[in-house]
């Protein structure tokens, strides 16, 4: 009973995950819309898509925070070198976004306090 629980907790977390990263999508899309139009009103900085890829890149971190939750839950219920593997491939790619999203928001940060 207590390994159908940690399936079923393992696969809401999974869904949670992917509700955050699609929403991080259709936030992500309207705000490259609105960017566009910027660039055609003359009023558009670089500045605009690096804040983009920023915002964009925490949804995509925090929907991979979840996930690596759901492998892990996986992982102790059904210990295979595949989702091992599958755990490990996750956190890799989690770390190295985390690495440059936080060194895009440094950059970020260092913009706007040049301008103030």
């Amino acid at each position: 009973m207590l390994l159908t629980f940690l399936n079923m907790l393992a696969t809401i977390i999974s869904v949670i995950s992917l509700l955050i990263v699609t929403y991080g999508v259709f936030v992500g899309i309207i705000a490259f819309m609105r960017n566009e139009i910027k660039r055609f009103n003359g009023t558009y900085t670089i500045n605009n898509i690096r804040q983009l890829r920023a915002d964009f890149g925490s949804y995509l971190l925090l929907g991979l925070e979840f996930l690596i939750a759901s492998d892990i839950l996986k992982t102790v219920v059904d210990p295979t070198l595949d989702e091992l593997a599958i755990l490990g491939g996750v956190v890799v790619v989690r770390t190295v976004l985390s690495v440059f999203l936080n060194k895009e928001i440094k950059e970020l940060a260092e913009n706007e306090s040049l301008k103030l």
